[in-house]
């Protein structure tokens, strides 16, 4: 079988990594693996991968993350025709059997493409509404596509346009992790927040809840890991007013980093802020990898992936307030904390390993050909 797999993106947000966590188990079933992607890092970690995987460079874009203007729906309507020629050309190129679409933006192109030709499977990784999902929606009409959702939150605006094939939801999964030992005064207590800097991820919330602790509570320190990304201007809009934000607070922004791993080894608590739109963060799944308790607005499809008082703690008030009155109470309770995240870790070595999440996104991908 041959696969070529489509991203509308580049960059290493979470859904290219998804897809990098794939990829392997593709090639190791001895199917052909071919990449089409904006130039970045993406194709180039691909290709390092090896297993005959290939990567192409496909002229789309530059997409951003987020609300799409009538311009943006304007301007894909127009390279829609012309990008999905050259899927086609790929498709040919290499006998696509399955035509794995990544991201919402090239469903048009690739429902357009797989004509009289491969099967498309969606892999949906957030939320869309208004005008792009029915766009989306469309699309995987046209192409009678099978439709995979990170979570149930993703997963139920998709019903509607799924026919008579169900959506099934496939949780990301996470590699093992070696419980963090950091550095540093045990009376310090590391609060951080790990992700793309953006409106829907809440580090401003984060800093305004911090500043409500740095008054009432325990000596803190404050991390900060991620950058904006996607050529996304309001997100660097946004990373601005973050950073005068934190002005006055014990805060460190870490940049961009592939080292997850070692920055949850320096953290005492990973705090979740993200807004109502966000789905599955997969830095939550890597928190209970690393035995970092978690706190998070119960918002999107947080609720699915985290039990509150069992796997880690679901703020209901969605406010900086609400926030910092909820890691404060957990301040004084290392115990608690520290059983918490023995939940965690045993529930992301069963629930949400990386060979669980690779079974069954490959068993999702042979369906698509029945």
């Amino acid at each position: 079988m041959n696969i070529l797999c489509l991203d509308q993106f580049g960059e290493l947000g979470g859904a290219q990594r998804c897809l990098l966590d794939l990829l392997p188990a593709m090639a190791e079933r001895g199917w052909g693996v071919h990449l089409a992607a904006p130039g970045g890092l993406l194709g180039e970690r691909a290709i390092a991968m090896g297993g005959g995987i290939t990567a192409h460079t496909l002229r789309c874009g530059p997409y951003s993350s987020g609300k799409k203007s009538l311009a943006d729906m304007a301007r894909f309507a127009a390279e829609t025709p012309r990008l999905a020629r050259e899927i086609r050309g790929l498709a040919r190129q290499y006998d696509a059997d399955l035509i794995y679409v990544n991201g919402p933006r090239l469903l048009p192109a690739a429902a357009l493409a797989s004509r009289k030709g491969p099967r498309v499977l969606f892999h949906s990784h957030s939320l869309l509404d208004g005008t792009a999902r029915r766009v989306a929606g469309r699309a995987m009409e046209m192409a009678d596509a099978t439709i995979v959702a990170s979570c149930h939150f993703v997963a139920t605006p998709w019903l509607a346009y799924s026919r008579d094939r169900d959506v099934q939801v496939v949780y990301n999964g996470v590699r093992r992790m070696a419980e963090g030992k950091r550095d540093g005064p045990a009376a310090e207590f590391r609060i951080g927040v790990i992700g793309r800097i953006s409106p829907e991820k809440g580090q401003a919330d984060f800093l305004r809840a911090a500043r409500i602790l740095h008054g009432l509570a325990a000596p803190c320190r404050f991390l900060i890991c991620g950058s904006p990304l996607f050529s996304d201007p309001g997100a660097l809009r946004y990373g601005a007013a973050v950073e005068a934000l934190a002005e006055g607070l014990p805060v460190e922004f870490n940049g961009w980093t592939e080292d997850i791993e070692g920055v949850l080894g320096r953290l005492d608590l990973l705090v979740v802020p993200s807004t109502a739109v966000d789905a599955t963060p997969r830095v939550v799944m890597e928190a209970f990898a690393a035995g970092v308790p978690v706190v998070a607005f119960a918002c999107g499809g947080i609720p699915e992936i985290v039990e509150h008082g069992v796997t880690g703690f679901l703020v209901e008030e969605r406010s900086a307030q609400g926030l910092a009155f909820a890691i404060r109470d957990l301040l004084g309770k290392p115990e608690r904390l520290l059983e918490i995240a023995e939940r965690a870790r045993a529930k992301a070595r069963g629930e949400f390993s990386l060979e669980r999440y690779r079974a069954q996104m490959v068993r999702a991908i042979e369906g698509a050909l029945i």
